[in-house]
């Protein structure tokens, strides 16, 4: 059985990004599981641009962006395409210290994995970062009321029918939900002279980012509904056709405002979810309002060793800030490494903080949930609960407060981030808070 330094699972944008740091690092024993035939993860079917303003500052299409980083892994760091990983198991092994007699533990992380080539195999690892991505909600978890005829997508499947399969999913298409891929996907079809009648959308705003209304939906007069959903599919052995209806403050269907539309294609944008079975099986703690790791600003998770990153531990609106969760998180793998070698030599880590970082006012969760050190800048990121106009991020500890920044609009489909120095960390004195203000209660 062969013991790896670090073990990615993952390989895309975050996993990727997390492997070359590591290995930028010193860390020359590193193994990433891909469970797709190429590196790149989601990426390969993102044939639109947009990506690598940040990172790279150039706009690339999805593909470039990740053959920026699969060039740079080649003959450098092993992979494993094709394989899926089936099962964590955390134990302590003991190990015999390298300038002392003293038996000291180590946690070695077994990481189980099939695939067509290698069949079942077990890897041992020092460290483990989670790089799994995340996943579409799916036509079950929305209790559409109906038949199950064929023709029903989500928005990511149809995008690979599309972009890398080259099948066209119908002629006539109706779009459940407002996020970033169903957007993309409504101008994807158009293009390609589908014609997409309708985008529904339950909530009085859109859950995309604001250039994607713009340059995918207003600039190609794609019809939107906002607080509109479907509330019925017609078809029997193909979609025929969605009932249509206006829902009220309290999202509940108003029966007397319904209205057919023909279509022969139904595709659902209707969220994302962080993809974590084998975390949840594994033990690692997690944050219900994410449904990703608890971590700190390191990336590290509830369980020493194991550290995640990008959409594995939140879902984010640019593949940039998704590649920066990795580069943490190799730096953050390395770092342990290290600090293993030093347990070894005899060398005590000093004892680390466990600042809670807790979600405040209008402020729907914070990554990351906690902080362990107040020597480094510390990004938070966040996500609004509403669209709120003219008001105030607030970063508080207890009754001091570390930073206040007024923001015109914030809105639950845009990432919002603040950065906070060490000489602002200086003044916490127990949990963090971030909170949205209202400019008058600000006043008040």
């Amino acid at each position: 059985m062969k013991r790896w330094d670090i073990v990615i699972v993952g390989g895309g944008p975050a996993g990727l990004a997390a492997a070359l740091q590591a290995h930028t690092r010193g860390i020359e024993n590193i193994l990433v599981i891909e469970r797709d035939i190429h590196l790149g993860g989601i990426l390969q079917q993102c044939i639109h641009n947009g990506f690598g303003l940040h990172h790279f500052k150039e706009e690339l299409t999805g593909p470039e962006y990740a053959q920026r980083f699969i060039d740079k892994i080649e003959g450098k760091i092993d992979y494993l395409l094709d394989a899926m990983v089936v099962d964590l198991d955390f134990q302590e092994h003991d190990f015999q210290g390298v300038e002392d007699s003293e038996n000291l533990r180590e946690k070695i992380k077994k990481v189980s994995v099939m695939s067509p080539e290698l069949g079942y195999q077990v890897f041992e690892t020092r460290s483990l970062i989670l790089a799994t991505g995340c996943r579409e909600r799916t036509r079950g978890a929305l209790l559409i009321p109906g038949t199950r005829p064929a023709g029903i997508f989500t928005a990511g499947s149809v995008q690979r029918f599309v972009n890398i399969e080259g099948y066209l999913p119908g002629k006539k298409a109706v779009i459940l939900g407002s996020g970033d891929i169903g957007l993309i996907m409504a101008r994807r079809l158009t293009l390609e002279g589908i014609d997409v009648k309708l985008i529904c959308e339950i909530m009085p705003y859109s859950s995309g980012l604001t250039r994607n209304i713009v340059q995918c939906v207003e600039n190609f007069s794609i019809p939107i509904k906002y607080n509109h959903t479907i509330s019925q599919i017609h078809g029997r052995h193909r979609v025929e056709g969605v009932s249509v209806c206006e829902v009220d403050a309290e999202r509940r269907i108003k029966p007397e405002t319904e209205f057919f539309v023909e279509c022969d294609t139904l595709l659902l944008s209707v969220g994302l979810i962080p993809e974590n079975e084998i975390s949840l099986s594994s033990g690692i703690l997690m944050d219900p309002m994410t449904s990703g790791p608890l971590i700190n600003e390191s990336m590290a998770s509830s369980i020493e060793g194991v550290f995640a990153c990008g959409n594995a531990v939140h879902v984010h609106d640019l593949v940039d800030f998704v590649s920066e969760e990795g580069i943490k998180a190799g730096d953050a793998a390395a770092d342990y490494i290290a600090s293993m070698k030093n347990v070894k030599k005899g060398k005590k880590e000093s004892e680390a903080l466990r600042i809670p970082i807790r979600a405040g006012s209008r402020v729907r969760y914070v990554v990351p949930q906690f902080l362990d050190t107040k020597k480094k800048n510390i990004k938070l990121f966040f996500r609004v609960t509403e669209e709120i106009k003219n008001c105030y991020i607030n970063i508080e500890s207890h009754t001091e407060q570390l930073r206040s920044l007024k923001k015109r609009i914030v809105k639950p489909g845009e990432m919002l981030q603040v950065e906070l120095s060490p000489e602002q960390l200086l003044k916490v004195q127990g949990d963090l808070s971030v909170s949205i203000d209202l400019a008058q209660e600000v006043m008040d």
